[in-house]
């Protein structure tokens, strides 16, 4: 049967993208469908321009911090929310622009529209079909608000970009990384935060010690944190919002910010119709370890899927599929050792096994951690401490886990991330020589064990 491509992917994030751009360059002929701008969550409402809001957080300590290595400032340090949401804005469309030129370059062919299916091999846009040999669902996910009355007056992390001003009492509900990320941000840019977190405390499915670690840290620097606190109304006053939890208390504030969850992306796609499998609790769309659907020619890749929402995870799972597809080389992702930051003040690295995933998997486990005062903040007086941490194997010596919740730890977790997909045991840790004067070199010195 004759298709007028050999690849339709619907959606171009960063998933969508890889597969594309992939399948492109071995000779497939490539169309990708996406009505929104290109580059999806990462690039244009997430990762990204979250991260450029969190450097300009750091200035605050930055200048703050300067006083104690000699410097002197003329006047206090004044902040621009608008300066900065445009500038954040102009840096988001050059990369937009990025994404299309990379997509034509590849020779990927661009259909500015969202799609849905129609059957097996068929998409439907602006009323035209368009055939594909195979089927890429790529759509991503959306951020969800708590189901509570009045949970439409609060604005979720897509709006929290784009705010015009920056509020001066702001409650976050939740307690993810997206919730904590913005709380950091918006602390640190001058607003007085309040977390509402319906459990025991932060980051749930973190290592113990990395969630006590960032908890503490929060707080010295003032960020409240309210736990056990289950919003049951959100309400518009004349001059605020009001959050009234489920036990009657009353918290009020100028923003209410939703952090509660993200969705897939599936709702209006025609999987239905055509028969493609999802979970009947999220709507993820379901796929076996090749991301092929239960239908032989569609597939799916990255948070649609709801396996790993971790945007390498995305590209790898794109890359994967089209060297498997038009590569005659067949990859599947492994979802072990998958590093994670998140880009708190002070910001988390972590890899591998917590402790208490490895004893929940009846490991026997060592744990070697160590706490102390970074270099930096020695002369700048500020007392925040680094916390390191990491989990072995102790029939085996293999290590398999590593945390870090201090500065750079995103960086350095990157590379000892290297090291656990090797295999490397606590006894190759030891022997490697420390970069000295460095945070990281305590990954190589832990000698004594704590339990």
């Amino acid at each position: 049967m004759s298709y007028d491509f050999d690849l339709i992917t619907i959606g171009a994030g960063s998933g969508g993208v890889a597969a594309s751009r992939r399948a492109a360059s071995y000779g497939a002929k490539v169309a990708i469908f996406e009505g929104d701008r290109v580059g999806g969550t990462c690039v244009i409402r997430g990762c990204v321009p979250k991260k450029l809001l969190m450097y300009a957080g750091q200035y605050r300590d930055g200048f703050e911090d300067a006083l104690g290595y000699g410097w002197s400032l003329p006047s206090s340090p004044t902040f621009d929310w608008k300066n900065l949401i445009a500038a954040k804005g102009r840096e988001i469309d050059r990369l937009n622009r990025t994404y299309h030129n990379m997509l034509e370059k590849a020779g990927v062919t661009l259909i500015p529209s969202f799609a849905r299916l129609i059957d097996p091999h068929t998409v439907e846009a602006n009323g035209r079909r368009h055939t594909a040999h195979t089927l890429l669902i790529a759509t991503g996910g959306h951020p969800v608000r708590p189901d509570v009355s009045g949970g439409d007056l609060a604005i979720t992390s897509n709006e929290a970009l784009e705010l015009s001003t920056l509020p001066n009492r702001i409650i976050i509900i939740g307690a993810g990384y997206i919730a904590v990320e913005f709380a950091a941000i918006f602390n640190a840019l001058g607003a007085d935060v309040t977390l509402m977190v319906r459990g025991d405390g932060l980051l749930r499915g973190f290592d113990a010690d990395v969630r006590s670690a960032l908890s503490v840290a929060m707080q010295t620097r003032g960020v409240k944190i309210l736990t056990g606190a289950q919003p049951a109304a959100i309400e518009q006053a004349s001059n605020a919002f009001l959050v009234t939890t489920k036990d009657g208390a009353q918290y009020a504030a100028d923003l209410v910010m939703a952090a509660t969850g993200r969705a897939p992306n599936t709702s209006g796609l025609g999987l239905e119709t055509v028969g493609v499998a999802t979970h009947p609790r999220t709507g993820a769309v379901q796929v076996d370890l090749n991301s092929r659907t239960n239908i032989d020619s569609i597939y799916a890749v990255g948070d649609v899927t709801n396996r790993v929402s971790l945007t390498p995870v995305a590209i790898a799972e794109g890359r994967a599929l089209a060297e498997t597809l038009y590569n005659n080389n067949p990859m599947q992702v492994s979802y072990d050792n998958i590093p994670t930051a998140v880009f708190t003040s002070p910001p988390i690295g972590t890899v591998g096994l917590t402790e208490e995933q490895a004893r929940a998997h009846n490991k026997t486990i060592d744990i070697y951690r160590t706490a102390f005062r970074p270099m930096k903040n020695t002369l700048s007086g500020r007392d925040e401490r680094t916390m390191m941490k990491l989990v072995v194997d102790s029939t085996d010596d293999r290590v398999l886990g590593a945390h870090m919740v201090g500065p750079d730890a995103p960086e350095i977790i990157q590379g000892v991330a290297i090291a656990l997909n090797c295999g490397a045991t606590k006894k190759q840790f030891d022997r490697t020589i420390g970069l000295h004067p460095s945070a990281a070199e305590e990954f190589v010195t832990m000698r004594d064990k704590v339990s």
